[in-house]
């Protein structure tokens, strides 16, 4: 059996959340494999709308094993936050939610040097989430993280404050005033950790392949997205893992061998939030319809997003990057009531027409665009593709030509039931 990957092919915010739990019928495993609660899951049935951070989107769905692999980053009392909003709504995440052992810890040190670290950049922070993402992975990448599995040990406060001590050298050397935040954030995230220890902590990686080997359908889930990749983004603007489908290899412990489907997500426009290369962005009232239609606002921030039109050039190194078999077309609806509508097919770099990502990040890039009739009706209601406005059709038409790849499904709303399958 074959491990299907689902993942984001703009900046992230595409909507995986809504998909992975419309595609969740399908399959009997949903696992996450990078990133932490800087990731946002929108996901919304019953007229009621639920955001997830670090827990699979699979969770609504009780006979589904939901796995935490050791690529994702846990915020103990996200964690929490996150589990005890689940049992108000009936739901008892300790029968079907699984963690790795090898998953890394986020602690409340990390939160603090990421705050410090964007205050000394001024102007040139990168629009950090301030999760402690960045320092936790950095972390990992020295050799002195803390894991799931150290939860465990009977040295743990020993390891917790050795960890400690480090951060705390960074901070007095830079000045940074920890001893007003840091004693409240210890005493809550200690007490956090009492949820945590009540799931079980497994060894993702045999347990996956044992799963497959079983066959069963396992269904890997990204988050962010693979424009913010650590290697292959628009680096330093980036998040601080490896957003695209080989790491879903990586962060859950399987081989390449065992990669099937690779869906891509994508909006019908693009939105992005902090810092960092937009080529298609609108300032204008355009974008600000874009904003309010789509109710852009960061499901970890809050912050709003930017917003712009479609980018093709983007899109194909998306799917060059990931080797995407099909595309999930979200937020069309979001489309209606323009009387125009651009898709970005080229950049202007230097005075020369390209169909590449630059890879530096401080190139002047004039977007070349192609205008499609927009559309009038609301959509939200259609459930069959037949049914869609012809100028939506046409615009659906031309991306599939433009990145050779078939768009399968159609969101027309948030709802689960939003959704057109092709």
């Amino acid at each position: 059996m074959k491990m299907d990957i689902l993942l984001g092919l703009q900046w992230g915010d595409e909507g995986k959340g809504k998909i992975v739990d419309v595609f969740a019928s399908d399959y009997e495993v949903i696992a996450r494999f990078q990133g932490g609660p800087n990731a946002g899951h929108s996901l919304e049935f019953n007229g009621i709308k639920h955001i997830l951070h670090i827990i699979p989107s699979g969770i609504f769905h009780r006979e589904k094993i939901n796995i935490i692999g050791n690529g994702v980053v846990i915020d103990p009392l996200i964690f929490q936050e996150e589990i005890e909003t689940l049992q108000k709504m009936g739901l008892n995440p300790a029968e079907n939610l699984r963690i790795s052992r090898k998953a890394h810890l986020i602690l409340p040190t990390h939160k603090l040097l990421d705050a410090a670290s964007e205050l000394q950049k001024g102007n040139k922070k990168i629009g950090s989430t301030l999760k402690g993402i960045g320092p936790v992975y950095t972390d990992k990448t020295a050799r002195n993280g803390l894991r799931i599995c150290d939860l465990q040990s009977s040295d743990f406060r020993e390891r917790y404050r050795e960890q400690v001590a480090r951060h705390i050298a960074v901070f007095e050397q830079c000045h940074f005033d920890y001893q007003a935040h840091l004693p409240a954030m210890e005493a809550a995230w200690f007490k956090s950790l009492d949820c945590l220890l009540q799931f079980p902590f497994i060894d993702s990686e045999y347990e996956l392949h044992d799963l497959l080997s079983a066959s069963k359908k396992v269904l890997a889930e990204g988050a962010q997205g693979t424009l913010l990749d650590l290697d292959f983004g628009a680096y330093p603007f980036v998040t601080s893992s490896n957003t695209i489908a080989a790491g879903a290899f990586t962060g859950l412990g399987l081989s390449p061998h065992c990669a099937g489907r690779i869906i891509g997500i994508v909006k019908a426009y693009c939105t992005r939030v902090g810092s960092g290369p937009f080529p298609t962005e609108l300032f204008d009232e355009i974008g600000e319809q874009l904003r309010r239609q789509g109710n852009e606002f960061g499901a970890t921030t809050g912050r709003p997003r930017r917003c712009g039109w479609l980018d093709l050039v983007a899109l194909k190194y998306a799917v060059m990057i990931n080797g995407v078999t099909e595309i999930v077309l979200t937020k069309a609806d979001v489309m209606s009531n323009f009387d125009t509508i651009n898709i970005c097919t080229a950049y202007k770099v230097n005075g020369k027409i390209v169909k590449r990502m630059p890879t530096e990040t401080d190139v002047k890039i004039e977007p070349i665009f192609t205008s499609f009739k927009g559309w009038k009706e609301d959509i939200c209601a259609i459930r069959r593709y037949d049914g869609l406005p012809e100028a939506l059709k046409n615009y659906i038409q031309f991306i599939e030509q433009e990145v050779s790849t078939k768009i399968s499904i159609v969101s027309v709303g948030p709802d689960r039931e939003a959704t057109i399958i092709r």
